[in-house]
């Protein structure tokens, strides 16, 4: 393609596009979650210009670049050797090698490994670029006929029932719409968990096989998710998407803080992830009071 600024048939101008494989530089390129079709042409450009391409399965992938009639040297990156492996991959691009990284299906570095690879390149100030495409949190979020002005992306809940359940409490009074994945084996735990927690009229959608030919978007509530799963067998890795907190549910988890005292509800917060700072400022307008007597309570216990 012309690298030039050009001027279309149809009289729109279009910029010059970041296509040229440059040595030193890490690539991630989204990959089909099911259909092969969804390879883009910049994807397939940079598979094969590359020098190496880094995979979270080389099994998985050889594929696709045997579909795709491209021959690559490989190296794996996955959970168990991204340690290891990530610095041999950083220390070839510092050396001016290209590469790709690629994960089994989808976008790189989204709930998994690839993001530990950019934290490194970040630190060795690595350049890293990324060649978009399919994402399967984005696809079954579309489909899901929920609200999708304002979302949050949970991944995985973990196996352990404790840890996930105290992940559910704190997503309780969230109003956005949330993505998580889910294994089949762990499904039928993990919606019984959500209707215990999140309520049995909250909707979910429930995705799978996504952009294949049996593909299936089960639309209900979390009572009815747990009573379809009853007589079930849950088959392939499913993508949920669970409606937000309604306005009610919000208020009565703002009343329930309420109750605490004002170190039990500051703690709250710093349990979800936020920092003291943030924690007492969420926790003043809560209680609607200035945020300087919340950190003089706070400080003083």
């Amino acid at each position: 393609m012309n690298e030039n600024i050009t001027e279309l048939d149809i009289g729109v101008t279009v910029s010059p596009e970041k296509n040229k494989v440059i040595g030193g530089v890490l690539y991630l390129v989204a990959t089909p979650v099911g259909n092969l079709a969804d390879i883009s042409t910049r994807a397939v450009k940079v598979l094969s210009e590359v020098d190496f391409i880094a995979a979270e399965d080389t099994r998985n992938s050889m594929r696709l670049l045997s579909y795709l009639g491209i021959q690559k040297n490989m190296v794996s990156y996955f959970e168990h050797n991204k340690r290891s492996h990530g610095e041999l991959i950083c220390n070839r691009l510092l050396a001016g090698e290209s590469c790709a990284l690629i994960t089994d299906a989808g976008t790189p570095a989204i709930s998994d490994p690839g993001e530990d690879i950019v934290a490194l390149c970040a630190e060795k100030n690595i350049p890293v670029t990324s060649i978009p495409g399919p994402c399967a949190a984005i696809l079954a979020l579309t489909l899901s006929g929920l609200p999708t002005g304002k979302f949050c992306f949970e991944g995985f809940l973990s196996a352990d029932k404790k840890e996930r359940r105290e992940r559910l409490e704190e997503l309780k009074g969230d109003d956005r719409t949330t993505v998580f994945h889910e294994a089949p084996h762990k499904l039928k735990a993990t919606l019984l968990d959500m209707c215990d927690i999140l309520g049995s009229e909250r909707r979910i959608s429930l995705c799978r096989e996504l952009t294949k030919l049996n593909e299936d978007i089960h639309r209900t509530t979390l009572g009815g998710a747990v009573a379809y799963y009853e007589g079930t067998s849950p088959r392939g890795e499913y993508v949920l998407v669970v409606e937000g907190a309604a306005e009610s549910a919000k208020a009565t988890e703002k009343q329930d803080l309420c109750s605490l005292s004002v170190e039990e509800h500051v703690e709250h917060y710093i349990g979800t992830g936020m920092n003291k700072k943030d924690a007492i400022k969420a926790t003043a307008r809560d209680r609607g009071v200035p945020k300087n007597d919340v950190y003089m309570q706070f400080v003083d216990k």
